[in-house]
């Protein structure tokens, strides 16, 4: 949590115990019996400020044009489950831009060793060394988008209903109609008799397709913040034979896991937690900083309180076979419920459900058993 950024002092005593509660359920002894994994870190995502494009744009993978070279990076990706990792052996930013039609992204990636496999459409990419991006336009938790590609430009991109940990099925069969990507390798692809620089991937996304579930306007309306995230899937290999092949584990023969390498940091080995990914504000061309006292954020900062609500009835429901009934049956410290002043949290069991809900200065946010957040004014 980040109490700084609330302008009314009474507001911060909660984000700190919050804040608290959150730590000490992530990282205390605890966490080793959970069945149900959560987050390692503290709620505090990348932020980007993504301006209108100033120019066209051709993809093809060069990232040469001017508006890119205007675009700011991101940081440099980190490991997936943040600090406790050591940090990628290759660095990897993004650039983002926007217009009326597409949604722009870049990807330039430091590798020594360009390769890839999979040339079918649809398969699953992360196989391969791949790049990743991961879109929830409002927020929700609920019914975002997915797509893939490796260095031979293979795409494979699918809708999720809701997170896997919910039982969210993915539609494979969903596609991103007129979708344009494009891939640069500096150097030789599937050659390991030399050494490459690096690759780069260009993708353009059609605010029309985005907008079919989208939630919101789409294109967005300057000063909207969407939820987003990249990932550097990188699998280490070596040369036999003059081709590359997976290092595997001498006991089970079974390929070593991969590095997952991301630009907002998760706390645990899995990108389908929404909550953890990044903000990114579309704004006009001027570039401006991100904007930390704009009232979406923080309404999407107080919502982000809800969620160890939801990770303990989870784990209350893998260990008991029903959800906890109420906060104080649930463990919930005092000083979260009630809340001083306007802020009020509250938890409704029935059957097999729940719904919690906290009301704020900023509006009202439920969470529910299949981990919706849902934010209202």
């Amino acid at each position: 949590m980040t109490p700084c950024l609330l302008p009314d002092n009474r507001m911060r005593p909660f984000f700190w115990k919050a804040a608290l509660y959150l730590i000490c359920l992530c990282c205390g002894p605890a966490i080793e019996s959970f069945g149900f994994e959560i987050p390692k870190l503290e709620f505090e995502p990348r932020q980007y400020v993504c301006t209108r494009a100033t120019g066209p744009l051709t993809i093809d993978g060069k990232l040469d044009e001017q508006a890119w070279e205007l675009a700011a990076p991101t940081s440099e990706f980190v490991d997936i489950e943040g600090p406790v990792q050591p940090a990628p052996t290759y660095p990897t930013s993004v650039r983002m831009l926007w217009d009326d039609n597409y949604f722009y992204i870049a990807a330039q990636m430091e590798e020594p060793h360009v390769w890839g496999t999979l040339e079918e459409r649809d398969s699953v990419i992360y196989h391969d060394n791949d790049f990743e991006v991961f879109i929830d336009p409002d927020g929700d938790n609920h019914l975002y988008y997915e797509l893939e590609i490796n260095a031979l430009g293979t795409e494979w991109d699918l809708m999720l209903v809701r997170p896997y940990r919910d039982g969210g099925p993915a539609i494979n069969a969903w596609d991103i109609q007129g979708l344009k990507t494009a891939v640069h390798v500096d150097g030789t692809i599937n050659d390991p008799g030399d050494e490459d620089s690096g690759w780069s991937v260009e993708i353009a996304i059609p605010w029309d397709v985005l907008g079919q579930a989208a939630g919101r306007p789409s294109p967005p309306e300057p000063g909207n913040i969407w939820r987003v995230n990249f990932s550097r899937v990188q699998w280490r290999t070596r040369i036999v034979d003059g081709r590359y092949e997976k290092l595997t584990d001498p006991a089970t023969g079974k390929s070593l896991p991969e590095n997952n390498w991301v630009w907002s940091p998760q706390g645990l080995i899995a990108m389908h937690y929404p909550e953890m990914w990044g903000e990114v504000v579309f704004a006009p061309e001027a570039f401006t900083d991100f904007d930390s006292a704009s009232t979406e954020h923080q309404a999407i900062t107080a919502a982000a309180a809800l969620m160890p609500v939801y990770y303990l009835q989870k784990q209350w429901f893998e260990d008991h076979g029903h959800f906890a009934s109420s906060l104080d049956e649930l463990g919930v410290p005092a000083g979260l419920s009630p809340l001083p002043g306007e802020w009020f949290l509250s938890l409704e069991t029935c059957g097999s459900g729940f719904t919690a809900r906290l009301d704020t200065p900023y509006g009202t946010a439920t969470i529910d058993q299949y981990g919706r957040l849902e934010r209202k004014p």
